[in-house]
Formats: structure tokens, sequence, C-alpha cells
């Protein structure tokens, strides 16, 4: 785990809780160290505070989105300042924790995120030993669902585009897609969204919901200004198409 914090009794404390916790944690206290420490030996996951000084948090997570795609991100951001949660989403962060908290609920976000990563090393693993054993082919009964102008792989846990290649995706988003998949044609609204992807008790008027959708719009719509497979459902939430912008 990598902890970026220009304050230095939040780096101690943080390192200290999280190792007894049984976590191996590198504190750093700027963007330039982060960026170093990654390129060293890049961890699973990070936890960014959004306000530092020189490059901030919100610009070095999207550079370890770009870098790192499959890296868990924790943004720290004080509680007032909902354009920092708002922008952090937008650039990546699969999840905010606002100052001041409990360390305790920073725990239990970091070990929820943790689950989600495992699951999708597991995944992968379990493809790649499949696909060798078939001789190399890749693909070979895989669960796939086509979205908009991508497909959905749910055992490899993978957003496929057009090309074939991979888009990058996060945790979170992926288990947003997911639910959608089980659910064609189903409107589903913010709770609902909330308890079956994310398992934890947000705001209802917590934004984050809505900003993934905008991300993954963006990924799979041919025009996500005008979304056909995401599709807003007037005073209830969203709902998939599928077959739509195919």
């Amino acid at each position: 785990m990598l902890v970026v914090d220009d304050e230095p009794e939040l780096r101690s404390l943080l390192s200290e809780y999280f190792g007894r916790q049984g976590f191996q944690v590198q504190a750093v206290a700027d963007a330039a160290a982060a960026r170093a420490a990654v390129q060293a030996q890049a961890p699973r996951l990070a936890i960014l505070d959004v306000h530092m000084p020189g490059e901030d948090g919100l610009s070095l997570a999207r550079w370890l989105r770009e870098h790192h795609p499959q890296m868990g991100i924790v943004m720290l951001t004080t509680a007032a300042e909902t354009v920092d949660r708002v922008v952090g989403l937008e650039m990546g962060a699969d999840d905010y924790v606002p100052k001041p908290f409990e360390l305790r609920e920073l725990l239990a976000r970091v070990k929820s995120l943790q689950r989600r990563l495992a699951t999708t090393t597991s995944s992968a693993a379990v493809a790649q030993t499949n696909a060798s054993a078939n001789g190399g082919a890749s693909g070979g009964g895989t669960r796939r669902i086509a979205m908009g102008m991508c497909t959905l792989d749910l055992d490899e846990r993978r957003l496929i585009g057009a090309d074939g290649g991979d888009i990058p995706i996060t945790a979170s988003e992926f288990d947003l897609l997911a639910l959608f998949a089980r659910h064609p044609n189903r409107p589903l609204n913010r709770d609902q969204i909330m308890e079956q992807a994310h398992n934890r008790g947000w705001d209802v008027f917590d934004r984050s919901i809505d900003l993934r959708i905008m991300r993954l719009r963006r990924k799979i719509e041919r025009n996500p200004d005008k979304p056909e497979v995401l599709k807003t459902v007037r005073g209830m939430g969203y709902v998939f198409v599928p077959g739509a912008a195919a």
C-alpha cells in the first residue's frame, strides 16, 4: 500500500495503523516521491490526499489510473470539498474518504476495495490458466455481454473495445456494469445500485453513482451525450438496454 500525504503525523499514523493490520505500507510526502515509488514497485492500492503542495492528489490519481489501471485508489478529501470528490471520481478514483475520518472506516473501505481487486486478479489468473490448457485459445467458455461498442467479460473482469483491446476500467466500474448486465431492461434506482454494486451505506444523494455512469458512458456509448446503452430513467435511476448502439 502506498500512502501519499504531506502531513507527517498522518503519514505516521496511517503507516502504524495499517501496519498493525498486516499491510506493507510505504508512505511519502508528495506526488513526485509517489511517482518514484510506483515506478520502483507498483502497489496494489494507494491512498492519496487531494490537497498537497506542488502536484495535487487529483493529478496524481489521473497519472496512476493511466499507467496502472488495475490499481485501487482511495482519495482523502476535506468534508466540505464536494468538488474534490467529484473531480477525484472523474479522474478514476475508486473511493473517497472525507477528513476527518475514523481509522476503522478507512480500513473498511480499503478492505472492501481489496476484495474487489482480489476478485479481478483471481479471475484473470483462472482465465489465463484455462487459455493455456486450451492451447493458448482465449475467450473459450467465458461469459461476455455486449454493451454498446464494447464487450464486458464477466469471467475475466475486462471491458473489451471494438478493436479487441482492453479498455481501462476500475473495480468499481466493473461492478457497476456487471450489475446492469445481470438486470437488462430493468430500471435500477440509486439505492439498489449502491446496495448491490457497492455494498455500503452511501448517502442516496451522493453523486458518485452519477459520476461513474458518466465515465462508463464515455467508454461504451457512441455518443455519451445521448446515451442509448445506459439510459437515464427520469425520477428513477438508470437502465441497461441490450443491443443498443452496437
